[in-house]
């Protein structure tokens, strides 16, 4: 909520103790089935780059859970996404994990029925066809898939609206003036994690880990350095309401202009962003349950996150830049910064998942700082509550 002119902006934190979800949403087999069920299946997911998929005919494939979904550019330059699952009796369609495809058809590899690029079914090789059969009855099942400024999502439930757009968390920052579409990946991070997903979405809710596991991060971003994540975060903010020193409004420390091993910029910068931008240090939009970004004055990175299991998760982050930023560019010192941050949360996450086996912690209690968590619970319970039977 945006303050009334002239009027001071709230305090953000909690005013009173709230519990945690219980320890078993993040070890127990049926909690995680439930996760998936009112949460992975029925949301936008990041699947990868509009330009990972630039050619007609090349495809990738994403599974999450038990789906598995077959995302490709058809003859037309057109962009679908199908269960890659046969029509016929059920058999994978194709298997390697990405490519192109040798054809303008999809055929099984068991009893070669054929689908086009759209999805439909043109042949059945069988000597005859049963009494009322139709082809037309039969296409591929089609996945809804949205692409938001270079970025492919799909969403698993059948007959789902809207765009991926609306996915992304009302109080994410705007990022509108990051040429988005336009820049390429100058490198990958794969990572699984031995963690449950709302373990690292938790971690990244709050700031107050920050002082002990992100030293670096604490030096180059000192608000973080305090346990918090933004001025209003200080109950006694309003002490230093007027101090525009990075401690107390969150910009990168003096000298600073971007998350890198020296905190230098290593080649050039966007040059459409405000000087708001500019001195802000950082910027996030979040898309749950799958994916955040992080912009920069000369980067963007991406970070996407796919469930292996109750306790396992995979962690892929995507640094990118302008084109002709690669070859001006110390790509590595500014990927070795973010890897290190990565690393750090990955490993503290795990120390917390190793810790929620205990028979005696049924759950947590939450801090005034961890408002962003608490949001972020309640989100889960509401899509657990709304796929629960009606009495």
């Amino acid at each position: 909520m945006q303050p009334i002119a002239g009027e001071r902006a709230p305090y953000n934190g909690l005013t009173q103790a709230e519990p945690t979800l219980p320890s078993s949403a993040y070890w127990d087999g049926e909690s995680y089935q439930r996760d998936l069920d009112a949460i992975w299946y029925k949301n936008w997911l990041l699947v990868c780059r509009e330009a990972d998929l630039a050619q007609p005919l090349a495809f990738r494939r994403f599974r999450v859970g038990t789906q598995d979904i077959l995302v490709l550019r058809d003859e037309t330059g057109a962009l679908r996404a199908f269960h890659n699952t046969c029509r016929h009796r059920g058999s994978q369609l194709c298997q390697e994990s990405e490519g192109r495809l040798k054809a303008r058809l999809i055929t099984c590899p068991y009893h070669a029925w054929s689908y086009s690029l759209r999805g439909d079914l043109v042949r059945v090789p069988s000597k005859s066809l049963p009494d009322g059969f139709d082809k037309a009855d039969h296409p591929l099942y089609r996945v809804a898939l949205s692409v938001w400024r270079g970025f492919v999502f799909i969403n698993l439930q059948e007959g789902a609206a809207g765009s991926a757009q609306a996915s992304f968390d009302a109080a994410s920052g705007n990022l509108d003036n990051w040429p988005l579409e336009t820049l390429v990946s100058a490198h990958v991070l794969r990572k699984v994690m031995h963690c449950n997903w709302k373990i690292f979405w938790e971690n990244f809710n709050e700031c107050l880990h920050c002082p002990g596991v992100h030293k670096d991060l604490s030096r180059l971003v000192p608000i973080y350095g305090r346990g918090l994540m933004s001025r209003h975060d200080d109950p006694e903010w309003t002490r230093h309401a007027d101090n525009d020193a990075p401690e107390f409004s969150g910009g990168l420390r003096t000298g600073a202009e971007t998350w890198s091993r020296d905190g230098k910029t290593h080649g050039p910068v966007f040059s459409g962003l405000t000087p708001a931008e500019r001195a802000a240090g950082q910027t996030y939009a979040t898309s749950l349950p799958s994916m955040f970004i992080v912009s920069h004055v000369d980067y963007v990175r991406t970070v996407r996150l796919v469930p292996l299991g109750p306790e396992q998760t995979e962690l892929i982050a995507e640094w990118l830049f302008a084109p002709e930023a690669l070859a001006a560019t110390d790509i590595d010192n500014i990927v070795a910064f973010g890897t290190q941050v990565l690393e750090e949360d990955a490993a503290i996450c795990e120390v917390n998942q190793r810790g929620l086996r205990s028979m005696r912690h049924q759950a947590g209690v939450l801090m005034p700082e961890e408002y962003d968590l608490h949001r972020f619970h309640n989100w889960v319970r509401e899509r657990h509550a709304a796929l629960a039977p009606k009495p």
